[in-house]
C-alpha cells in the first residue's frame, strides 16, 4: 500500500496546539475544510487539520482537496492511502501525523454550528487541563428529506442529547465525530484495530479510557450530515453485531446498564427470533407506517442482531 501526502504552504511554520483529525472514505470533506478556513485568523496557527483518505482513489477528487488545501489558511496535510486501512487503524494513522498536544477527531460529513466552533476547541487545548471531552451532536443542518426520516427520528432520540444527559453515563456517550483527546492520553489507549466494519470502537475506546481518566461533555455541538436510509442504517447494524459482542466481552460491567443489551437478553428468549427478526427490518421500510413506529422497529432489528451475537 502507497500512502502520499501533501502538505500546503501553512502548514510548515505552524506550532499548532490542536490538531483536526478528518478521516474520509468516498466523501468530499472539501465543505467542511472550508467552514473551518473561516476561523483561521482568529487562531493564528493554533489549529493544524490533516485530512486521511481511506482509500478513495478519486483523482479528481485529490486534485481538488489539494487545491483547496493550497488555498487555506489553515495549516493543513492531506494523506491519500492507496487502500482501505479501517476506521480503527486510519484514525490512529492520523494521530501519528498529527503535531498538537490535542487530537480533535471529526468526521468528514460534520458541519459546525456556529463560527467559533473550532475556537473553542482550541482555547480548550490550549488548557492541556481537558483528557477529553466529546462536543455534542445536533441535526440544526442535517437534510430533511422522507428517505432519511428514520434515522433522523433515531438519530434525535439518542445521539443528539443534551450536554447533563451525556455526563450521567459519559462513556456511552463519545463518539469519534466530534471528540477533543490530549495527545498523552490517546498514546495510552489507541484505538482497537481488531474492530472490523462499522460501529462500536469509539465507546469501547472511551470504555477503556474511562477507568484512567476523566471523560467531560460540554456544548460545542456540530451537526452530523450524514443520515442514512432505512436500508444503509440496517446494513451498518449488521456490521456492528459482532463488535458489539466484543464490547460485551471485554466490559460487561458498562454494557449490564445499556438497554441496548438488556433487551438483547431478553430476546434471546423469544423463539424463532432469526426468523423473524427481518419482519422488523421490512417494518422499517414501509412509509405508510409512523415515523416513530418505524424507528422503533429498526431498533428491535438492531438488538435483534446484538441478541443472536451475544
Amino acid at each position: 500500500m502507497t500512502a502520499a501526502v501533501h502538505d500546503n504552504l501553512a502548514w510548515f511554520s505552524a506550532r499548532p496546539a490542536l490538531s483536526v483529525l478528518i478521516p474520509f472514505l468516498r466523501d468530499d470533506p472539501e465543505t467542511l475544510i472550508e467552514l473551518l478556513d473561516r476561523e483561521a485568523s482568529r487562531l493564528n496557527g493554533a489549529a493544524e487539520l490533516v485530512l486521511l483518505d481511506d482509500g478513495t482513489n478519486d483523482l479528481d477528487l485529490t486534485a481538488r482537496l489539494i487545491a483547496r488545501i493550497e488555498a487555506s489558511a489553515l495549516p493543513t496535510r492531506l494523506i491519500s492511502l492507496s487502500e482501505n486501512e479501517g476506521r480503527s487503524v486510519g484514525r490512529n494513522r492520523l494521530a501519528a501525523a498529527a503535531r498538537g498536544s490535542s487530537l480533535l477527531f471529526l468526521d468528514s460529513d460534520m458541519r459546525p454550528d456556529h463560527d467559533r466552533f473550532l475556537t473553542t476547541w482550541a482555547e480548550l487545548a490550549a488548557t492541556r487541563n481537558t483528557a477529553v471531552a466529546f462536543g455534542g451532536f445536533s441535526l440544526l443542518q442535517a437534510p430533511d428529506d422522507a428517505r432519511f426520516a428514520v434515522h433522523r427520528s433515531m438519530a434525535a432520540r439518542s445521539d443528539c442529547t443534551p450536554r447533563e444527559q451525556r455526563a450521567l453515563q459519559p462513556e456511552k456517550h463519545v463518539f469519534t465525530s466530534n471528540l477533543l483527546v490530549r495527545r498523552d492520553v490517546f498514546e495510552t489507549e489507541a484505538f482497537d484495530a481488531d474492530f472490523r466494519g462499522w460501529g462500536w470502537e469509539d465507546v469501547e475506546w472511551a470504555m477503556r479510557v474511562s477507568r484512567r481518566f476523566k471523560v467531560e461533555h460540554i456544548d460545542n455541538p456540530a451537526t452530523h450530515m450524514g443520515l442514512d436510509t432505512v436500508d444503509s442504517l440496517a446494513a451498518k447494524y449488521e456490521q456492528s453485531a459482532p463488535n458489539f459482542a466484543r464490547v460485551v466481552a471485554r466490559h460487561p460491567d458498562f454494557v449490564a446498564a445499556y438497554p441496548s443489551y438488556r433487551v438483547a437478553r431478553r430476546l434471546q428468549a423469544v423463539p424463532g427470533l432469526k426468523a423473524i427478526r427481518p419482519l422488523f427490518k421490512q417494518a422499517a421500510r414501509l412509509p405508510i407506517l409512523p415515523v416513530a413506529l418505524r424507528a422503533f422497529s429498526l431498533r428491535l432489528y438492531r438488538v435483534a442482531l446484538y441478541a443472536e451475537a451475544i
